[in-house]
């Protein structure tokens, strides 16, 4: 029988319900917002493929066409490959639930969520993490949920939960929050140099908006759900454990603790063969996870030993210390802009790019709100970079994400399309790589981005903050926190907390758990430490260039912006953009026109600019009362002379207003083809203008200071 279940948050109830559609799967709910729908299933194996040594969770989130009543684009008229959007949103929900399910599960899980319907204002991504958890909670896979997805804006200063599409533009904040009854599992989002101290309050705001949500969870899998299936567990015996102690248990600080990332992994390389012999050597039997295991609980515990007991940390810093920073500009000279940002061994190259504004990303907008992107940043990671062989070419999920994480942390400095009318491209090359990468690129982004003369509004820097935490049953008995972790602190911590922004307030944020959640206290603990890491950042980024370059490079294009009258774009256009395209290929000019009259020019040419510009102006511009123009005489009649002062537009000078005297025949002042000043004086109600040389020549006189 279907069962469902409300939860009356923000602007819209979310309805979830199961016991409707696809009742095969283990799980399966919809949940609803508006007119917005998505289907949320969950499976689970129950074998574990010979030789799995990791829990192999696969989440997926699509969006059909036919949800909001479109055909796909593209020849094939079907969906293809995941858009950066669907990504994304599957990522967000990846990581909160990832820590939920028990140590030692290993079997095949997959969350699948698909869009069945949008309304244009409901983002789903809220509604696919609260159904993941909720397929989860009502099926018989063990998870240790449920856990609440809110969404909050802050309009005028206010908190709002669950924003609409429409109520999102007048935000200053996006923060997607996920949390557990007690504790914030993960954020995600960004800001627009929002206040530390406002950022924390929107966490507590966020934390009591998903109450209502948990609770309808938990009524529903009371109503609803399955027994929780018995599932063997993998987990390595303790003698096992204790043998890899034995045998390494004394040198594996020093391996850990050796200062160069390559020379620690050959260190720690050679213990874990020697630990795999010893182990073998008395159980044949032991499997490679086994093996595997065994030397990580032997790596996590002198970890955890040296940070929470011994306070040193894997490279010899103090918990609160940098790794050191250098940043340098104008690395590449065809580039528009780049910079190199290096600290400790992660090291990140960012060439900046600009281009016309028509240049802009498209996007589907399926699910409504913005259907272009002028600003965009793609993060490389190749397997040079942590000194492997390994694949190349298209990004993979987590390029997309961390390249994500980047651009949101730089987007709120970037300068609106009528300050600045270019679209804009960051390309981050991760040259070597040993935690934080991310973060290093938008330190580079952002200098790249300065070097290419883009005169953002303030200098973003980007940091990272670990967490080593030790249990008292399900107690937290100590922690410590960590500043700009490492690679081997980041797979042997609980926590990767990452936040960007400037000297005056957030724009960026991501936190990655290993744990079932953490207290909010913890959380505002960890704002303010990266806040004054972030400042110390930005001291060094300053050091290599204090300021947006005033020129750009000689190799972007350069821009000039005219505005003609609106009731002239069709002109300007052209039937079919004929007229547009002839000024194209006549200049080589790029040129853009916007609803309001704003006509961008772009050119790497001044004189294609120039040229481009002068055959707009001629075709758009109006001719003005009381204007002085040079223009050419066309005809001559016996009652004046006709005068083109500007392309296709000309006027009358009646013979009377050819000169301050009396004048028989036209001929005699002027002749067909001669260039003249004139003024116009009048236009009458059918258009017709009215010109005079008499009244340009006195103009001209006074102005130079001679008697009329």
């Amino acid at each position: 029988m279907p069962h469902s279940v409300t939860a009356n948050v923000g602007h819209s109830p979310l309805l979830i319900e199961t016991g409707k559609l696809a009742r095969l799967a283990d799980g399966a709910v919809t949940v609803r917002s508006g007119d917005t729908i998505v289907l949320v299933t969950a499976v689970s194996a129950t074998t574990v493929k010979e030789g799995q040594d990791f829990f192999p969770l696969t989440v997926d989130y699509r969006e059909k066409a036919a949800a909001v009543g479109k055909f796909p684009g593209g020849y094939f008229k079907r969906e293809g490959r995941p858009s950066e959007k669907e990504i994304l949103t599957a990522r967000m929900t990846d990581r909160p639930l990832r820590p939920l399910f028990p140590k030692g599960y290993l079997y095949d899980t997959q969350i699948i969520g698909v869009l069945m319907s949008a309304d244009g204002e409901i983002d789903p991504d809220i509604l696919f993490i609260n159904g993941a958890s909720a397929a989860l909670c009502v099926s018989d896979i063990p998870f240790a949920g449920p856990v609440a997805a809110v969404r909050v804006g802050r309009i005028n200063g206010e908190f709002v939960a669950n924003p609409t599409h429409a109520q999102r533009a007048d935000s200053d904040l996006d923060l997607v929050y996920v949390g557990t009854e007690n504790d914030v599992i993960m954020i995600e989002g960004e800001a627009k140099e929002l206040p530390e101290a406002e950022f924390v309050a929107a966490l507590k705001f966020a934390h009591e908006s998903a109450a209502p949500i948990i609770q309808a969870q938990k009524e529903l899998a009371a109503a609803a759900g399955k027994e929780k299936r018995v599932a063997p567990l993998f987990v390595v015996s303790e003698e096992l454990l204790e043998i890899a102690y034995q045998v390494a248990g004394d040198r594996i600080e020093a391996a850990l603790y050796t200062p160069s990332k390559v020379a620690r992994g050959k260190a720690v390389g050679a213990l874990r063969d020697e630990v795999a012999a010893a182990i073998l050597a008395k159980f044949p039997e032991a499997s490679k996870f086994e093996i595997s295991q065994a030397f990580d609980y032997l790596q996590k515990k002198a970890f955890r030993i040296s940070i929470l007991d011994k306070q040193v940390r894997c490279d010899g810093r103090g918990y609160d210390q940098i790794r050191p920073l250098a940043a340098e500009t104008g690395l590449l000279p065809r580039s528009h802009g780049s910079a190199l940002f290096q600290r400790g061994e992660t090291q990140a190259v960012c060439l900046a790019t600009l281009a016309p504004a028509d240049e802009a990303q498209e996007l589907d907008g399926y699910t409504g709100g913005e259907t272009t992107k002028r600003f965009i940043l793609h993060y490389n990671f190749p397997p040079f970079s942590v000194g492997e062989t390994g694949r190349t070419g298209s990004p993979g999920r987590r390029e997309i994400g961390h390249g994500a994480l980047a651009e949101r942390s730089i987007a709120p400095v970037i300068p609106a399309v009528n300050e600045f009318p270019y679209a804009i491209r960051v390309s981050s090359e991760i040259m070597e790589s040993n935690g934080s990468t991310s973060m290093a690129s938008v330190c580079a982004g952002v200098l790249a981005l300065m070097d290419a003369g883009v005169p953002i509004k303030k200098p973003v820097a980007g940091i990272s903050c670990g967490l080593v935490t030790e249990y008292n049953g399900s107690q937290l008995s100590r922690y410590t926190m960590l500043t700009d972790i490492i690679g081997s602190e980041d797979h042997f911590g609980d926590m990767d907390f990452k936040l960007c922004g400037t000297d005056s307030g957030v724009t960026g944020f991501q936190l990655d758990l290993k744990l079932p959640g953490i207290s909010l206290q913890l959380m505002e603990e960890a704002v303010y430490r990266t806040r004054d890491a972030r400042y110390r950042v930005l001291e060094v980024m300053n050091a290599a260039l204090s300021a947006p370059r005033t020129e750009l490079s000689a190799y972007a294009p350069r821009i000039e912006t005219i505005r003609i009258n609106p009731d002239k774009i069709g002109l300007l256009i052209g039937p079919g953009g004929k007229t547009i395209k002839g000024i194209v290929a006549e200049t080589g000019a790029e040129i853009n026109i916007e609803d309001d009259g704003s006509v961008h020019i772009y050119s790497n040419n001044g004189e294609s600019l120039k040229r481009a510009k002068e055959i707009i102006n001629g075709m758009t511009k109006e001719i003005s009362i009381g204007e002085l123009y040079q223009g050419t005489v066309v005809s001559i009649k016996e009652f004046g002379a006709f005068v083109e002062v500007l392309p296709g537009k000309d006027g009358l000078v009646h013979i009377s207003e050819l000169a301050d005297f009396r004048v028989n025949k036209v001929q005699d002042v002027v002749q067909v083809g001669d260039s003249v000043w004139v003024k116009c004086i009048g236009v009458d109600d059918k258009g017709r203008v009215k010109l005079s040389r008499k009244a340009a020549m006195k103009d001209r006189d006074e102005a130079a200071g001679q008697p009329a």
